[in-house]
């Protein structure tokens, strides 16, 4: 899996934090994680392993979205989380789920192979 940052014009003009994206595109194999961040490569192994009805990445990307609290009380006082405070965990959580889902779809298909 390869990294490529690209900082984007008005983010470098306004010096703020890149809006966070978090979207997997499974045909090309790459991971947009904000307007400057993007993950390739992702071999397509990797989204054959399921968690429920979704891939593990899918699963850690919608884990680590910003959502808003509906009750503005809670989200006036306790909104604090901010996906850019933890991009290069999920940089490093994403590669070693990735090697974790080829290396179990790999497994589980020499299963399927081996004589019973």
């Amino acid at each position: 899996m390869k990294r490529i940052d690209t900082p984007d014009e008005k983010s470098k003009k306004a010096a703020l934090a890149p809006k966070a994206m978090l979207k997997a595109n499974k045909d090309t194999g790459n991971i947009q994680l904000d307007s400057e961040t993007q993950l390739t490569g992702v071999p397509p192994e990797a989204w054959a392993y399921k968690l429920g009805n979704r891939s593990a990445i899918e699963w850690i990307l919608d884990q680590y979205k910003e959502k808003t609290p509906r009750d503005p009380t809670i989200r006036e006082k306790f909104n604090t989380y901010r996906f850019a405070d933890y991009k290069e965990h999920v940089i490093d959580l994403l590669r070693r789920v990735t090697r974790v889902s080829v290396e179990t779809v790999a497994i589980v298909e020499t299963m399927r192979g081996a004589r019973r």
